[in-house]
């Protein structure tokens, strides 16, 4: 038998999303050669804050990203408010998160999370061949069995294996036989951002230092969900309503909203975050799908990653953290030696015996906490609910020991 660094694997990802740049730094990790396929020149991440609680983050230290110069602000606390006056009604501190359960719980601006996993992937330090990207190449034909990818520019390619981390519209994931069964959420979303010297000149400071994620309602379709990232630089906010209240129906999460149109969509809501929304920047409308877990997430030499595979609610803040924890086990499963252990389509049949079942648990749980927000972890608790997400089962999750139980026969 071969030796493993006889033999890297030529691996192809669609996507250079979050998702397709962990998945490229994971596997670049292991010494395999990386290509990055986007469809587009190249478009470099949207949006506003994510949160990267230690089941992302870890693997982000791991592969050595340089967390620091994300710029991401540390979270120490949960904070409740009440939603017409804003009063606090409830906190939950996180204490010594890091002690327990081995990193810090990060909030990232996306750009800047996104900046530093391009630099992981394509740039000359750390371990394993640098990835190459390939920019306007849209896949438009998979064949899954021979490991052949065709593009809308007449570039084919193969590989050995093929991660798909094209995201919620995933073409590939069609292109693999999975019909998607999904519908249109009852909740929309807005989402905005707000400097930190604008929040200072309206008296806002408190929620630039209070290093939380600060919640108003979420018992019910409407809620409130405020953090800072960028080093305080930046308080992002996302905003859930009723898709009622004018019937969304433009797909994507990039569609332009007004100041006003934001206020007016929360008319009794705390005028100290009205205040902030009438200032904020960059507001944007996102209508939200309810995706049923799907059949399968491999054949042949492609396995889906990231919202191709598990698309969720954004309301359990673990969207990002799914993918990592999939783009984390790519490289746990097809480490330097696993060519000793097994093959590559036996590989691929444990990484989706390894993901699904946690991703799809997730997955659930975000549906349960769009409109109740004792669903959320940190807030939940399996005192009060048998079979509850918590806060410990997600972060506290160690993945190598469960690869270890499946390979002995456990579940």
């Amino acid at each position: 038998m071969p030796s493993r660094t006889d033999s890297p694997l030529q691996v192809a990802i669609i996507g250079a999303g979050l998702g397709g740049l962990a998945a490229a730094v994971s596997l670049r990790r292991q010494g395999h050669a990386v290509t990055v396929y986007e469809r587009y020149d190249f478009a470099g991440e949207v949006g506003a804050s994510l949160s990267a609680a230690s089941n992302g983050s870890r693997f982000l230290e791991e592969w050595g990203v340089d967390v620091k110069a994300a710029k991401p602000v540390i979270l120490k606390q949960l904070i409740m408010h009440n939603w017409s006056d804003g009063e606090v009604q409830s906190t939950y501190p996180l204490g010594d998160y890091k002690s327990k359960f081995g990193t810090d719980y990060n909030n990232f601006h996306r750009i800047d999370i996104h900046k530093q996993l391009l630099k992981s992937a394509f740039e000359e330090p750390g371990e394993g061949p640098a990835c190459v990207l390939k920019v306007n190449h849209k896949a438009t034909e998979v064949d899954h069995d021979q490991g052949i990818i065709r593009f809308e520019n007449g570039v084919e390619t193969s590989a050995d294996l093929i991660v798909a981390a094209d995201g919620i519209r995933s073409l590939t994931r069609d292109l693999i036989g999975i019909v998607p069964d999904f519908e249109m959420s009852t909740s929309c979303c807005y989402r905005c951002i707000i400097g930190a010297d604008k929040l200072r000149s309206l008296g806002l400071d408190d929620y630039i230092s209070n290093e939380a994620i600060e919640y108003w309602g979420g018992f019910g379709i409407n809620k409130i969900v405020m953090s800072p990232c960028s080093n305080g630089e930046v308080v992002s906010c996302y905003c859930f309503y009723p898709a009622s209240v004018n019937n969304l129906r433009e797909d994507g999460w990039n569609i332009a909203a007004s100041p006003q149109q934001l206020v007016d969509t929360f008319p009794d809501l705390d005028p100290r975050m009205k205040t902030l929304m009438l200032n904020s920047e960059d507001i944007k409308m996102w209508r939200l799908y309810r995706h049923q877990p799907y059949p399968y997430w491999v054949k042949g030499k492609v396995c889906l990653l990231g919202d191709a595979a598990h698309p969720m609610m954004p309301d359990q803040s673990q969207g990002s953290c799914m993918a990592f924890e999939d783009a984390g086990a790519l490289g746990i499963v097809f480490n330097k030696n696993f060519r000793e252990n097994y093959s590559v389509s036996e590989g691929l049949a444990l990484y989706e015996k390894l993901r699904k079942p946690r991703a799809t648990r997730v997955q659930e749980a975000s549906f349960r906490a769009r409109e109740n927000l004792n669903e959320r972890i940190g807030w939940s608790s399996s005192a009060d609910q048998s079979g509850k997400l918590t806060i410990e089962e997600v972060c506290g999750y160690n993945m190598r020991d469960h690869l270890a139980e499946l390979m002995a026969g456990g579940n």
